[in-house]
């Protein structure tokens, strides 16, 4: 492994992937890079066993790579931390990944937290409840939400739907994405347990580095 990051390009590779998932395409612009060099990096970094890849649920043809779990623990140093007056995570429906997203990172942050959707459900998923409940998580009493509706200036979005991902249009805000499944496509607890598992290990690892900031329209010039 240490072989493996013993290259600059590979060490950003593996900073860029510290708290999210990306797609070839979008590392090989972040790097500046041409593909078929960061293809070479990739392969290196997945024959040490430190990043992998996964399909997007929403588009087939697309890929995201991200950091085999427990992969790094003790291989860098910490990444520097980020600035946001709140973390709102963002799913399609705003009825399972991002309601326990938010009711797992109440737990582990003092940063406030939020969730949303792109096309909000009427509901928010029994199944999520109860997978909620399992843990002894509390999943808000309001019902699902439209991003529109939630978003502040400077909140860090984090997107745990591929589709979210893929079709949101740019914003001003600060967005980390994390490739998670859909468990309502699967219906069984086992699927929403496994489901709260990635977010739980996720939340953990990005809960350090989020450091509270004051919201950008709540700034006052100087006197």
């Amino acid at each position: 492994m240490l072989a493996a990051l013993g290259d600059p390009t590979r060490l950003g590779v593996m900073e860029l992937l510290s708290v999210q998932d990306l797609s070839p395409d979008a590392l090989a612009a972040a790097l500046e890079i041409p593909g078929n060099l960061l293809a070479h990096h990739l392969k290196v970094l997945e024959a040490a066993g430190l990043v992998r890849r996964t399909h997007s649920q929403h588009d087939r043809r697309r890929t995201y790579v991200q950091v085999v779990d427990g992969a790094m623990d003790a291989l860098l140093p910490v990444p520097g931390p980020i600035s946001a007056p709140r973390v709102v995570f963002v799913c399609t429906h705003n009825s399972a990944r991002s309601v326990l997203a938010e009711a797992l990172w109440r737990e582990a942050s003092n940063v406030p937290g939020a969730s949303a959707g792109t096309n909000p459900a009427d509901a928010i998923n029994p199944r999520a409840r109860r997978a909620a409940r399992r843990l002894g998580l509390t999943v808000t009493d309001r019902a699902p939400q439209h991003m529109d509706d939630v978003v502040r200036p400077g909140d860090l979005l984090v997107s745990v739907c591929d589709a979210v991902n893929e079709e949101l249009e740019p914003m001003p805000n600060p967005r980390v994405h994390w490739s998670i499944a859909d468990p309502a496509v699967v219906g069984t607890d086992a699927a929403f347990d496994a489901t709260v598992a990635q977010l739980q290990e996720r939340v953990a690892h990005l809960a350090p580095r989020v450091a509270t900031a004051v919201p950008p329209r709540s700034r006052r010039r100087p006197s």
